[in-house]
């Protein structure tokens, strides 16, 4: 009597589908933070549906594409474990509609990072907006007024986050 499709399945049947050893399904486990089995008592494992749609998935990415652990891991984090799980149904649609909605997820949050400032500029800077108790201060006295030292580090720390915006585009 076969299974029904929603039904859980022990470690041997989805060894025995996959054609894998179940040490290797141990050791995925290990690596592949995504794999969850429900875990009975004497640490029996139950694997979902989705677990073992997720694993055809990996079992492919590996055994038939070449990828590395750390290549099918850099994967599902940046397309997620649907992605990986059409792979291994052999959803080629699927496949392409997710790739495309994080492409565009990843377009939009490049555009949050460089569109817009976060901080809203200063009019204070190069003395705009320069209220009358804020003098300048005499070239002879060798230091720098409270609200200049002020400008300054307003000044750095824009010139600090625009470093890092530009190491992030990088």
């Amino acid at each position: 009597m076969d299974k029904s499709p929603d039904a859980f399945r022990t470690i041997s049947e989805v060894a025995e589908d996959l054609d894998l050893p179940q040490h290797v399904l141990r050791f995925w486990e290990t690596r592949f933070s995504q794999i969850k089995p429900l875990k009975r008592g004497g640490g029996r494992r139950y694997y979902r549906p989705q677990d073992v749609e997720l694993i055809k998935g990996i079992r492919h990415m590996l055994y038939d594409q070449g990828y590395t652990i750390k290549g099918v891991q850099k994967l599902l984090r940046e397309n997620g474990n649907q992605f990986v799980a059409a792979i291994g149904r052999g959803d080629v649609a699927a496949v392409e509609v997710i790739a495309q909605q994080k492409a565009a997820e990843r377009a939009a949050s490049e555009d949050d990072l460089v569109g817009k400032p976060k901080v809203k500029p200063s009019l204070r800077f190069f003395g705009m907006g320069r209220g009358d108790e804020e003098g300048p201060v005499s070239p002879d006295d060798n230091k720098l007024s409270r609200d200049n030292r002020a400008l300054l580090q307003e000044a750095l720390f824009d010139l600090l986050e625009c470093k890092r915006l530009l190491d992030q585009v990088r």
